[in-house]
């Protein structure tokens, strides 16, 4: 079955003018209604990294979860992180950036490919003993504007090395909006094929002139989740081109109609309303 993430998490997080603690609990109560698969919702990084995110315990506490199907995920960037992140009754879900460009993990977390591995084991540890799950995002999944090598088999290698970590979830993420079809194509057939128990998803950041053929390229694949975000807000602060947006959850609930899936579990009503206060939130 096909599951959609929103990500309110990821359209605030570079977003310029602060948003109140308020109006993201207004937010997040609405997309709560929708029947959003998981709603990426917050983070417990530094507020130093992204200040807009530091009331991400404040906005835990006052949402309303009890009607609600989604599972909530947050991004952690530590043993801290996760640490917190754990205590949260409301958490089902941490997720956890991990980049296969050297120069991208350093941008992002301030650490070495080779230290976010330990660090994303301890990640694992600290949520098997919480009894949450780890979502790991494959960043720079299909190439990287720095020059660290890159290959469609590298990036399954590093999918192997996540899985022999005990993780079971993994989004293979553009972050930068540059991936080419046939890269998402065949690096969502391999690693299916090779590591058919972990649930694979994409998170796409996006143009306007390449969203359709990298979703038609993903689906056709297999692909199981689809992250995006009303209207396409919000992006990677730490990656180049001006944050390119995410997918928009309009255009793919769209095209996943188109093809026929059955994505009942979606509200209309309440989906058109978030829709409507996205554009208020983000204005």
């Amino acid at each position: 079955m096909i599951g959609i993430t929103e990500c309110p998490r990821d359209a605030m997080q570079g977003f310029e003018k602060m948003i109140s603690t308020e109006t993201k609990i207004e937010y997040l109560n609405q997309l709560l209604k929708v029947g959003f698969t998981i709603l990426d919702c917050g983070s417990f990084v530094s507020p130093k990294a992204i200040p807009q995110l530091a009331d991400t315990s404040d906005v835990l506490q006052a949402i309303d979860t009890t009607n609600s199907k989604s599972k909530l995920l947050v991004i952690v960037a530590n043993e801290r992180g996760a640490e917190n992140a754990v205590k949260q009754d409301k958490i089902q879900i941490l997720g956890f950036p991990f980049s296969i460009s050297e120069q991208f993990q350093l941008r992002n977390t301030k650490q070495t490919i080779q230290k976010a591995l330990i660090r994303l084991q301890n990640i694992q540890n600290i949520a098997d003993d919480g009894k949450k799950e780890v979502l790991a995002y494959l960043s720079m999944g299909f190439g990287n504007p720095y020059g660290d090598e890159y290959s469609v088999q590298i990036a399954n290698d590093w999918c192997s090395r996540l899985s022999d970590l005990g993780i079971q979830q993994i989004n293979l993420s553009d972050t930068i909006g540059k991936a080419h079809t046939d890269d998402i194509k065949n690096l969502f057939e391999i690693c299916q094929s090779k590591l058919p128990h972990i649930r694979f998803g994409a998170h796409f950041h996006t143009h306007p002139g390449n969203e359709y053929r990298n979703l038609k390229a993903a689906y056709d694949a297999g692909c199981q989740n689809f992250d995006s975000a009303m209207k396409g807000f919000g992006g990677c602060p730490f990656a180049d081109d001006h944050l390119t947006g995410n997918l928009p959850t309009e255009n793919l609930i769209q095209f996943l109609n188109n093809e026929g899936e059955n994505i009942d579990f979606i509200q209309n009503q309440e989906f058109q309303s978030a829709l409507s206060l996205a554009a208020k939130v983000f204005s």
